[in-house]
């Protein structure tokens, strides 16, 4: 069990770093992050040993976020949306693209957390599906297409366009 202390300097690091890296990328400084978190750099240091444990605890806690974010409703086309939307909201947006440019190889656990992230995409959109509220040939592959492509471009495209591509992959109504 962590003191409440160093729990905070943990979490506050985490937080800095998550909007350190989201803005400069994962070969963000060190010591910038330390100051946004207004911390010390030995205190970094002790809570990561160095960069890559870092990087580590900040891609499993993005993960982490993005499972939860998934249990906030049933399983359908309505929760996927709003999920999609939330994804990708310029910080976690710029974050995930940060993050998916960090060799997973020394990561086990989040490559556990991102195959989850995936089944649960798999079964929200086979939900969708069964419920006639996303058209047939949406697939899950899809989706990924169109969150990449506002986590790499989150200040480029123009904002009205995510629900004009969301709404299109809605069935027509009769």
């Amino acid at each position: 069990m962590m003191r409440a202390d160093a729990q905070r300097n943990r979490d506050r690091i985490l937080s800095a770093a998550a909007e350190v890296v989201a803005e400069l990328g994962a070969e963000a400084p060190m010591e910038t992050i330390a100051r946004r978190a207004n911390v010390g750099v030995g205190t970094l240091y002790r809570r990561f040993p160095d960069r890559a444990a870092l990087l580590d605890a900040l891609a499993r806690e993005h993960a982490e976020c993005l499972l939860d974010a998934f249990g906030q409703g049933p399983r359908g086309w309505k929760t996927l949306r709003g999920w999609i939307e939330w994804s990708v909201e310029h910080g976690r947006g710029a974050l995930a693209i940060a993050l998916a440019d960090v060799p997973v190889d020394d990561l086990p656990e989040f490559v556990r957390l991102r195959e989850r992230i995936a089944a649960e995409l798999d079964a929200q959109v086979a939900a969708a599906h069964a419920e006639g509220g996303l058209r047939a040939e949406v697939s899950a592959d899809d989706l990924s297409q169109v969150l990449k492509a506002y986590s790499c471009h989150p200040m480029t495209l123009p904002s009205h366009l995510l629900p004009l591509l969301l709404d299109g992959m809605a069935p027509p109504t009769p």
